[in-house]
């Protein structure tokens, strides 16, 4: 009974801790270019890939899907998704669409949050679920592990999407392919497919321990 007291202690004052240094993460906005020519391709994905014919690219945010960049920093990412059309040695990719990758959020390696899309706008990330996938990018790759930082940065983010949309599922990269057989997973050529292993196990467990309580679904 002892040893269940000291341990309920120990996450009671994670706990604490963890809403205490939540105050420390603000979001700068840092917008890429979201002109005629990405919302058009953006509302042509929408309808080539996920069946649904729509007037503005917008999404009603249910599931959020981490990340990692596979190296570089927030300005050369963040310069990278800038662009409107994906680039022409990502083939397999561009045969689906020319609209490029993208994604709602930048975590620095220090926790800095930048937010690139409005949360409610259309961003290729993640197969099959883009249409109401919130992606949240980490800086860091398989051999840049990602952060201590990121891991608060991203359980404080993945709080605040909870309390302002209908949120039901935290997933990272890695796990998308769970959602194939499920009514969620909307892409009209079942081929289209790749491989992921970002953000990796062990910074998905880090953070989902910070945000228990929210009750997050890794599948269906």
């Amino acid at each position: 009974m002892r040893n269940l007291v000291i341990l309920y202690c120990i996450i009671g004052f994670s706990k604490i801790a963890f809403a205490q240094s939540s105050n420390d993460f603000k979001i700068i906005q840092k917008p890429i270019i979201y002109n005629l020519e990405r919302e058009k391709l953006s509302i042509e994905y929408l309808k080539d890939h996920h069946g649904l014919i729509q007037e503005k690219p917008l999404i009603t945010p249910k599931i959020i899907v981490l990340h990692y960049t596979a190296g570089g920093t927030v300005t050369s990412n963040f310069n990278y998704f800038n662009k409107t059309q994906i680039e022409n040695s990502r083939t397999y990719n561009k045969k689906q669409s020319l609209l490029n990758v993208s994604a709602h959020y930048l975590v620095d390696r220090d926790g800095t949050i930048y937010q690139i899309i409005p949360d409610t706008l259309f961003a290729r990330h993640t197969i099959g679920l883009n249409y109401c996938a919130v992606g949240v990018e980490n800086i860091g790759s398989k051999t840049q592990p990602l952060t201590e930082k990121q891991v608060k940065a991203n359980a404080f983010l993945i709080r605040k999407l909870s309390n302002e949309y209908p949120i039901e599922y935290l997933i990272g990269h890695y796990e998308y392919g769970k959602f194939r057989k499920s009514k969620l997973w909307k892409d009209l050529d079942p081929n289209y497919f790749t491989g992921k292993e970002d953000p990796g196990k062990d910074f998905m467990n880090k953070v989902r321990e910070l945000i228990t309580d929210l009750n997050l679904k890794n599948e269906i």
